[in-house]
């Protein structure tokens, strides 16, 4: 370097290259993996994902992928933040939900929770929580004028509202400086439980205690927009958010009607959003729910001062699995990762028994912990939308923002959120959307850790006291691991009146070489249903001693297609004399698939198949009930 070349050129020495050359090693790649036709673009398109609301995710984006400029952290349209320092100064806001009833171990687990990290307090009150009269005790010792304090009270959020009000005033805080959210939510209600009889009256009341917030507790937001039930209902990335648009419109017409003005009523919000273990979708549907806010924040008459949204990110409970729960605190962390690096303001990490009932201590110890972890060593609120320039996330964030515009405008020309839910209109796309995801779930092109992949049939349940029943009636509850929860249930039946799991018999035929990958691929697939699976290297001679000596009921061919044919039709033919109920061969059959059926072969496995039906099938043909 010289004073007359004062920087480095670091990519001097290296020739340009383009997207064509890029394309050129792709095609020898795929050419190594067997796919010879797909050249040029089309080679780049064999790499693609597609992902739901019609999103395509390339393996290569570049500045010509780059979209409109996202603006300035703080300043409209908010994608990059909703406040010009983000969460950079004191870090996002650590806040834990309460489902317990009584007041006493409530209050044990709040104070719990804010000495050891949390900075706020979610309580649920009413039906599925304390009740009314016991938040003063299980708010007892908490410093209000330092804690905010969120609460979720469906039907019964004007009482407890007023009661948290209260305590405000009798803690002698003054109330201009109490933080939070009272929680009212009558669409999400209505959501929840499908009942809209009292629908007009709890706008009504929410729009009162909007006026209050505004006039005396500037810090307090009266109104929750929870997209959750939308997406615990089955919906997609762009379906939770179009509908919580359509909510936070239908929530600005009845306080702008009520006398508030238009920032006012925009300060009354609280946006409530899931974060999953999909890293980058949730960061982008974060940034995508402010610049979409904000806009229609703009066409409100908003100022930009009252424009940002203000975001809530909780882990997603669809994902949360019930067996093998370990695993819940890797997909928590992930989504609290992306919950933080989204941008959102405050964030609820889920303890990782949270499927199974109550959360003890120590799973409520491991989510706060996660997100100290997260704030204190890997100091990840110092940074401003560190997602922020990546031609993915940017294009990814447009891409969201555009489909769940398309979605909010659907439930507007359907009259808006309220018609929309009472007309079944959401009801029938959000379980459209989950029909076509669980068709992913059951052929385990979305495999789930531990359950439908890598299952651990002999580890100890874990088991914790029953949550309350939440609220009902109005749209479904669903969790990814559904379907294979019911198969394993046959099979935890099974094990308690036969003292032992169904069995499959694997036979391995060959060497070790040849049969491994399949017979790992068997046993992961019938292990998934509960059954359990006794492998033993055989050949036509020896199966049938080896199938009646393992007692299983049902048998799976496993090994190369070089071996099948050569053993396959034999093996099938012993095993079905030796009393197999059903034989099944891992891999597709090819050409010879009528050969294999007429030795004995009653139905093929492979990638791909649908290993629900597979699984439920040969429950059915060992007769678990």
């Amino acid at each position: 370097m010289t004073a007359e070349s004062p920087e480095l050129p670091l990519a001097a020495a290296f020739p340009e290259a383009d997207r064509e050359q890029w394309q050129r090693l792709v095609e020898g790649v795929l050419r190594k993996s067997g796919v010879t036709a797909a050249t040029g673009a089309a080679a780049e398109d064999v790499l693609a994902t597609d992902l739901q609301d019609g999103i395509r995710v390339r393996p290569l984006y570049t500045t010509e992928d780059g979209t409109a400029a996202p603006g300035h952290p703080g300043f409209p349209p908010f994608v990059r933040a909703g406040r010009p320092e983000g969460t950079s100064v004191g870090g996002w806001d650590v806040r834990q939900r309460h489902a317990q009833t009584d007041p006493r171990r409530a209050n044990e687990a709040v104070l719990a929770d804010l000495e050891n990290g949390s900075t706020s307090v979610w309580l649920a009150v009413g039906d599925g929580g304390v009740p009314v009269t016991g938040l003063a005790e299980t708010l007892k010792g908490v410093y209000l004028d330092l804690a905010a304090v969120v609460l979720d009270a469906g039907a019964d959020f004007a009482p407890a509202a007023e009661e948290l009000l209260r305590l405000y005033e009798a803690s002698g805080a003054p109330l201009s400086e109490a933080v939070g959210c009272l929680g009212a939510d009558p669409l999400g209600l209505l959501a929840r439980t499908g009942d809209d009889s009292k629908l007009r009256v709890q706008l009504e009341a929410a729009a009162r205690l909007a006026g209050r917030c505004a006039a005396d507790v500037p810090g307090m937001r009266a109104l929750s927009v929870d997209a959750l039930p939308y997406h615990e209902a089955g919906g997609s990335a762009a379906e939770e958010l179009g509908a919580s648009l359509a909510t936070g419109v239908a929530y600005l017409r009845q306080l702008t009607g009520a006398g508030l003005g238009i920032d006012e009523a925009c300060r009354q919000l609280e946006f409530r959003y899931a974060a999953t273990a999909d890293q980058f979708l949730t960061i982008a549907k974060l940034r995508a729910a402010r610049r979409l806010w904000a806009r229609v924040a703009e066409v409100c008459g908003a100022s930009p001062e009252a424009s940002a949204q203000r975001q809530h990110a909780v882990t997603s409970s669809v994902m949360m699995t019930r067996r093998d729960p370990w695993v819940n605190m890797l997909r928590t962390t992930v989504a609290g990762l992306s919950a933080g690096v989204g941008g959102a303001d405050a964030v609820t990490v889920l303890p990782f028994d949270a499927a199974l009932g109550l959360s003890d201590a120590f799973a409520r110890r491991i989510a706060r912990n996660t997100q100290s972890v997260l704030l204190e060593e890997s100091h990840l609120s110092k940074v401003i939308d560190p997602a922020g320039g990546s031609w993915y996330v940017e294009s990814l964030t447009d891409e969201l923002a555009r489909a769940a515009w398309a979605y909010f405008q659907e439930i507007e020309g359907a009259g808006g959120q309220a018609a929309a839910l009472r007309s079944g209109t959401i009801a029938e796309r959000l379980a459209l959307t989950w029909e076509r995801r669980t068709e992913d779930l059951r052929h385990r092109r979305e495999p789930i850790t531990g359950v439908s992949e890598f299952p651990h049939l002999a580890e100890q349940p874990v088991h914790r006291e029953p949550a309350p029943a939440p609220v009902g009636g109005g749209l479904p509850r669903v969790r990814r691991d559904d379907a294979y929860e019911l198969l394993r249930s046959r099979s935890d039946a099974h094990l308690a009146t036969t003292d032992a799991r169904p069995k499959a018999f694997l036979a391995a035929l060959g060497p070790v070489a040849a049969h491994t990958a399949r017979v790992t691929f068997a046993a992961n697939l019938f292990q998934a249903g509960g059954i359990e699976t006794v492998q033993e290297t055989v050949d036509a001679e020896s199966v049938a001693e080896a199938f009646v000596r393992s007692g299983a009921r049902i048998a799976c061919l496993c090994s190369s297609d070089a071996v099948y044919d050569d053993q396959a039709t034999a093996v099938a033919a012993a095993l079905k004399s030796a009393g197999a109920l059903r034989v099944q061969l891992a891999g597709k059959p090819g050409g010879r698939r009528e050969e294999f059926e007429a030795a004995g072969v009653d139905t093929f496995v492979f990638a791909g198949c649908d290993a629900v039906e597979v699984l439920s099938s040969a429950l059915d043909v060992m007769e678990v009930a």
